[in-house]
């Protein structure tokens, strides 16, 4: 089977085609981030036009890059949610709209089922039943993940997420957008143990998340080290690592008692802060010495793409799992509400 796939919930145009005995065979990505880097954000309505503008453009681009015509594809997969709810109308509006045309049935797509099994593209993708720390912009998620299609989630944040937390930390230091990779580039030459931040609630039982409480104590450092005159280039750095170990020890502290809790040797990183190179290390680490050991899709597949949605698509188009014409988005999409 063969098939085309896009990703616009957000501010990445993306196409692919994947073939379920040749792997992926292209894929495209146009980054918005020039564009709404001067508003410190996305700005919706601006990312909705943009994908107007390239998302056709990529499909006939990858279509070429995979040597692949439309009387090759047997389905058409997009992703209907959670996201910006205009972003998510293009593309789901034109890979209905496409399948329509080309008469192939359509697949739409749960962002985060994407993210969950981006990995299945390596090499040396992880077994099932396994672990996945799910942890991007907007969500920070413990998952057991029985197979493709059967999710639990065993905890989830309360209020930000982890990546919220860096992007809100980096504009507090007056980092560009976006802001996440900004300020871990900007730890690296400071001092992590100058600032004690909070590792919030990991003196409480459970598997649950919350970083509003750090990004109160980093606007307070901020705003006290800023008094006389503006923060030095020294002490941005050393809030900027001391912001970076605090998410990254909490997540580990999570992720291990998520392991201890479920017993599984075989834990998943997806979402864009799985890219950040301090967790990477120090949670490889951290669950070896638990007897279990971590996959990540790689660093172009952490962030949002088509790839991973033609592999989510693909699953469920093998299940029989289809649309009607209606042309269906949803802003939000709790993962608990996925059918199976």
């Amino acid at each position: 089977m063969r098939i085309l796939a896009l990703e616009s919930s957000c501010d990445e145009s993306a196409v692919a085609v994947y073939d379920d005995g040749d792997g992926l065979l292209s894929h495209e990505i146009y980054s918005q981030i020039d564009l709404h880097r001067i508003y410190g954000g996305v700005v919706p309505e601006l990312a909705s036009r943009d994908h107007v503008r390239h998302l056709l453009p990529l499909v006939k681009t990858a279509l070429a890059d995979a040597k692949t015509s439309p009387a090759d594809l047997d389905g058409i997969a997009y992703t209907a949610g959670p996201g910006l709810i205009g972003a998510l109308l293009t593309g789901a509006a034109l890979g209905r709209s496409l399948a329509f045309a080309w008469k192939v049935p359509a697949v739409a797509v749960h962002h985060l089922e994407g993210h969950l099994l981006a990995p299945l593209l390596e090499s040396d993708p992880p077994p099932f039943p396994h672990l996945a720390l799910l942890v991007s912009g907007g969500h920070t998620m413990l998952i057991d993940v029985a197979e493709p299609g059967r999710y639990a989630v065993l905890g989830e944040t309360r209020d930000d997420a982890a990546g919220e937390a860096f992007d809100k930390s980096a504009k507090l230091l007056g980092l560009p957008y976006p802001g996440g990779p900004e300020l871990a580039k900007l730890a690296s030459g400071g001092r992590a143990s100058r600032f004690a931040f909070p590792r919030p609630m990991l003196d409480r039982a459970g598997l649950e998340f919350s970083f509003s409480g750090l990004k109160t104590a980093v606007a307070l450092a901020v705003k006290d080290q800023g008094r006389e005159g503006g923060l030095a280039p020294e002490t941005r750095a050393d809030i900027a690592a001391g912001v970076q170990e605090a998410i990254v020890d909490t997540l580990i502290a999570k992720t291990l008692r998520a392991l201890e809790q479920t017993g599984y040797d075989a834990l998943v990183v997806a979402g864009g802060v799985g890219a950040n190179r301090l967790l990477r290390e120090r949670l490889a680490a951290a669950v070896a010495r638990q007897g279990a050991r971590v996959h990540y899709p790689r660093i172009e597949f952490c962030t949002d793409n088509a790839a991973m949605i033609a592999v989510a698509g693909m699953a469920r188009l093998k299940a029989g799992k289809t649309e009607s014409p209606a042309i269906r988005a949803r802003a939000q999409w709790p993962l608990s509400e996925l059918s199976t």
